[in-house]
């Protein structure tokens, strides 16, 4: 075989039209932190047309065959059967496209490398060809999405077979996809696992091939997976280890899952299986399957399962802000006031710098301009933290306000109503800086902008607390995605986005999916500050001078102006 003959980029027309995936082996990336992207799809049981590949060309060289094993990628049905036709029969066997997904720039970063010179193609019995990437992020077998940016070399070898036609005989397991068109292929499904109170569902958003229903592929692996390694240690699941799906399939009776388990499921107590139904029907509709209810079923006999209780979602209550003296939640030119606590709040003669709001109404987190922290209720102002250089603060469903300062991130502190500080451990060991805090609305995560050697990184971690509710310490760090300006606010979207506020220079808001790609939109351009709301067209941005942004369209428009204060509410 001759040297390195050819070196070319990978021709972008020939690939446009069917979306761009290369097979990818158990050693290409599948860790890493998260790029920007899209963001997830509304209804995963709306999917539209998928792209379909051809077949090998009869006659094709070394370099077109794996330019259409390429192609071939997008077409997942029949377990990616079109891509295996581009295979040698011993590799058809053996190759495991559902091993992950390597997501990269696109076709005008790739390259190809061949082995063989194209004069010399029609005397060689053997090749090897090299695909180089650029690439942005990754999705392991399980489905967890990270990002996985850098260089990587993904190698072929192929022979010629008895009729004459080159096939590949060594590739490597996965599909690599470009970062524009993974939308197309993969949908994001946020499988939901309990709390450590058994009270709250906790998202953690999963990759798998889009699918018309996908009720099989999210119960099986809510059934038989685990949590994402980052959330794990706040988060626990109602299927025992030794109950497993009893059918590869679940149908859809009406809106109702039939979901087939194996015997040990016949001695599960009422509570465990009340707790199994509840996470896989909230699981299923996160999913966007039409379903009213699961049905669980042993060896073709119905097994009767309840539902628990969970704790209440807080209604949207709309925005609430600090204007000309009134606080409370702004309706049209008016400001309705928050009985327990907007009479609190406006007699405070200092200047008021950050207002966060309980879910309830009953309390709220201010901060003042001295930067000192404190929890005002109905009749009561107590100050909490008065350390020097304190962020926003930031509340919890339990009732903890979270206070941390910019230049020490690793000193987050709790408060409670007993106007007591616990230490939360293990609060980003590898930090140097922190600029905001904010906690879930499960309360089970914390996000964070924080700096690490010059750079400044989106992450979250899960949040342990005692049996008490009372955060005692961080999981380890999950990064999410690094910020090219600093941050001027972090909200919650939602329960598994997070929206940035990027300035100053030119201003942007990141709406990022935690475990997924995400977007980004220009913001008004004196933006100061966020605050959240359960969809992105429920943002609010304030300006410097007091103007109050809201969304119209992918366009901003002033809804108020005057505003001193842009409040959030707790989990937003």
């Amino acid at each position: 075989m001759s040297a390195r003959a050819s070196r070319r980029r990978l021709p972008v027309a020939g690939l446009a039209l069917l979306a761009l995936l290369l097979p990818a082996c158990a050693g290409l990336p599948t860790s890493g932190d998260v790029a920007v992207g899209l963001q997830l799809g509304e209804s995963p049981q709306d999917v539209d047309v998928l792209p379909v590949a051809s077949g090998p060309i009869a006659g094709a060289g070394p370099e077109e065959i794996v330019e259409g094993f390429l192609e071939a990628g997008i077409t997942t049905s029949d377990n990616w059967d079109t891509a295996r036709e581009f295979l040698a029969p011993p590799l058809q066997r053996s190759w495991r496209p559902s091993e992950g997904v390597s997501i990269d720039v696109g076709p005008e970063a790739r390259t190809l490398s061949s082995s063989v010179a194209d004069d010399e193609v029609e005397k060689a019995d053997s090749a090897e060809v090299q695909v180089q990437l650029d690439l942005v992020a990754s999705v392991d077998e399980s489905g967890a999405y990270s990002g996985a940016p850098g260089a990587s070399t993904v190698p072929f070898a192929l022979e010629r077979m008895d009729d004459g036609e080159w096939r590949i005989t060594q590739a490597p397991d996965g599909i690599v996809i470009d970062e524009t068109r993974f939308p197309n292929v993969y949908e994001g499904y946020p499988l939901q696992w309990f709390d450590a109170s058994w009270s709250r569902l906790v998202p953690d958003v999963r990759w798998f091939p889009r699918r018309q229903s996908p009720a099989t592929t999210v119960t099986q692996a809510l059934v038989s997976g685990t949590p994402a390694e980052w959330l794990d240690p706040a988060v626990q699941t109602a299927f025992p280890a030794d109950v497993q799906l009893a059918q590869d399939a679940v149908p859809l009776t009406g809106q109702v899952a039939e979901v087939a388990l194996t015997r040990p499921a016949t001695g599960l107590d009422p509570t465990t299986l009340s707790r199994m139904r509840t996470q896989l029907q909230a699981t299923l509709k996160a999913a966007g399957v039409n379903v009213s209810q699961v049905r669980f079923s042993v060896d073709g006999r119905t097994i009767d399962a309840g539902v628990v209780e969970l704790a209440d979602t807080p209604p949207d209550v709309g925005t609430l802000v600090l204007q000309d003296g009134a606080f409370g939640r702004i309706i049209g030119d008016e400001i309705s006031p928050l009985p327990a606590i907007s009479e609190e709040i406006v007699a405070i003669p200092q200047r008021i710098l950050a207002i966060d709001v309980a879910a309830d109404d009953s309390h709220a987190a201010v901060q003042l301009d001295d930067r000192h922290v404190y929890l005002v209720g109905e009749g009561s102002r107590d100050e909490l933290d008065a350390r020097p250089g304190l962020v926003e603060p930031s509340l919890d469903p339990y009732g903890y306000v979270w206070s941390v300062p910019a230049g020490s991130p690793q000193a987050v502190q709790a408060w409670g109503s007993d106007v007591v500080a616990h230490d939360v451990a293990n609060a980003w060991p590898s930090a140097s800086s922190i600029s905001d805090i904010r906690v879930s609305a499960d309360g089970a995560r914390v996000a964070a902008v924080i700096g690490v050697g010059g750079q400044q990184w989106v992450v979250v971690a899960a949040v342990v607390r005692d049996s008490a509710g009372l955060p005692t310490e961080l999981g380890d760090v999950k990064q999410v995605t690094q910020l090219v300006e600093p941050s001027t606010g972090l909200v919650w979207l939602g329960s598994d986005r997070v929206a940035v506020l990027a300035a100053p220079s030119s201003p942007k808001l990141l709406v990022q999916t935690v475990g997924g790609p995400g977007s980004s939109e220009t913001a008004p351009s004196d933006a100061v500050s966020i605050a959240g709301a359960r969809t992105a067209a429920g943002v609010r941005i304030l300006g410097s001078t007091g103007q109050l942004f809201a969304h119209a369209g992918s366009a901003w428009r002033e809804v108020a102006e005057g505003v001193s204060v842009l409040a959030t509410r707790a989990g937003e």
